[in-house]
């Protein structure tokens, strides 16, 4: 089975495709699995082949929140206004620790139940907080 494009913009964390940033560098291939390796050469296709994201969010106290959506930026202020799921709206601000990208909702939807089922030293491990 291959991986998903992987990129977490926590500090070391070493992940493949990944800037530092949360946001790609390079080219985009895709993989068998209906997952692909995005990095930013053509927005638009970009964009409709990796519209569907998992992510992680470190909140203000130090736990961890995992979600899915389509536009990571907008459901990320959403989060931090409020208006977000309502585990994070005491818990404010967010910061994103960690996403990953898929070509089709059912593939996000169903690494996003994986990562919930994961104890909290598997969550550190994945995104680089160990």
């Amino acid at each position: 089975m291959s991986e998903p494009d992987v990129t977490g913009d926590s500090a070391g964390g070493g992940k493949p495709e990944s800037n530092g940033t949360g946001t790609s560098t390079g080219t985009s291939t895709s993989t068998s699995t209906g997952t692909s390796t995005s990095t930013g050469t053509d927005p638009d296709t970009e964009a409709a082949a990796n519209r569907h994201v998992v992510y992680v969010l470190e909140c203000a106290d130090g736990s961890l929140y995992t979600g899915y959506t389509t536009d990571l930026e907008r459901r990320v202020a959403e989060h931090n206004a409020g208006e977000g799921a309502k585990y994070t709206r005491g818990r404010t601000p967010v910061e994103v620790c960690y996403h990953e990208r898929y070509e089709t909702r059912s593939a996000a939807m169903s690494r996003e139940y994986e990562i919930k089922q994961l104890t909290r030293t598997q969550k550190e491990r994945l995104v680089g907080l160990e």
